[in-house]
């Protein structure tokens, strides 16, 4: 067999000799997807060109490096979190990314601006996860103004839309959750509501969601004040316990913030597990055992790999257009899971 020659590929690949002879050289005037088609072409007949053409791809490819910052490395979320983000960079396969992802141990407002904006420095474009502050927002509002995009990660940063975010509509959640227990509580009863951090804006509206529900539709029940968790597992199971402890009639659980992992032992350590319908979130590991054991009911969660998505393309589009009043928000669909689907 005679060696694949230059007008081979341009057959194969369907486009012309001089655009083919332009990718092998490495001009700037071809475009991402007609590159890939060479190289897949070259590929596929075997042409000895392919390292070469392979090579010029990858160095034509726009190079973007994006900040992220995520909330504390030990929580199995964040980490699944940040595995997602990685793969949806490594899949993009026309943009050369370069993540450089932090999960900050210190939550407050201080350390988060401070990270924010030393992210920033070194990146085209960031993306948070963070409660609201009045430190944070003005971080934020010196990142843009440096004509940097900001993206708010799962939990919104303004809710005028000024901040793109990419998340779960989290008034919806809440609703979600509400419907749960009006549909699988046997009576109506008592609700418990633990939260992460007020601060947090999905949270908030989540809150506002739940009880807007039963305001609505399921007036018999009763919605206890809720208790926060300050997105810590050990202050989670405290709570849970004091709460089982002074309402034994309690009928359900709402688990709406951080500390589902203390909130688990503590159904487990009092022998609640699976004696009240209890709504969580997420799909790690502890979950999912939580789930197919009876002490968790629902959970509601976010579609990672979508999320991550929507993150990384959408930083791309804001990077690469500067359009100044351009709307990069983009609302994921929430999963639903239980012990017969998980």
């Amino acid at each position: 067999m005679k060696r694949p020659t230059i007008r081979d590929v341009a057959e194969k690949a369907g486009v012309s000799v001089a655009t083919t002879n332009r990718v092998l050289s490495g001009a700037e005037s071809v475009s991402a997807k007609t590159r890939e088609k060479v190289r897949e072409a070259a590929e596929a007949i075997g042409f000895y060109g392919l390292g070469a053409i392979a090579a010029r791809n990858n160095a034509a490819r726009p190079r973007y490096r994006f900040g992220v910052i995520l909330l504390q490395p030990h929580r199995p979320f964040y980490q699944l979190v940040a595995r997602a983000l990685a793969e949806a960079a490594r899949a993009q396969e026309a943009f050369d990314i370069e993540l450089r992802i932090e999960h900050l141990e210190d939550l407050s407002p201080q350390n988060t601006a401070e990270r924010a904006l030393a992210l920033a420095s070194e990146c085209d474009a960031v993306c948070v996860t963070t409660a609201v502050h009045p430190v944070v927002t003005k971080a934020i509002e010196e990142i843009r103004a440096r004509g940097i995009p900001v993206f708010a990660l799962i939990s919104q940063l303004a809710a005028t839309g000024q901040i793109h975010y990419i998340g779960l509509d989290h008034w919806k959640v809440g609703r979600t959750a509400a419907w749960a227990f009006h549909h699988i509580c046997k009576s109506p009863g008592k609700i418990a509501l633990l939260v992460g951090n007020p601060r947090f804006r999905n949270q908030e509206m989540n809150e506002t969601g739940f009880r807007s529900y039963f305001r609505e539709h399921a007036r018999d029940f009763t919605l206890l004040e809720p208790l926060s968790t300050f997105e810590s597992s050990a202050v989670a199971e405290e709570m849970t316990e004091r709460v089982l402890s002074d309402h034994p009639d309690l009928a359900g659980l709402y688990v709406a913030g951080g500390g589902i992992s203390g909130v688990l032992a503590a159904l487990h350590t009092t022998g609640r597990a699976g004696t009240l319908v209890v709504v969580g979130y997420e799909l790690m590991d502890n979950v999912r055992s939580a789930l197919l054991d009876g002490a968790l009911t629902l959970s509601i969660s976010h579609p990672l790999a979508q999320l991550a998505g929507e993150a990384i393309t959408g930083m791309i589009s804001a990077v690469a257009s500067k359009e100044a009043n351009a709307s990069y928000t983009k609302i994921v669909p929430f999963n639903l899971y239980t012990r017969e689907n998980v």
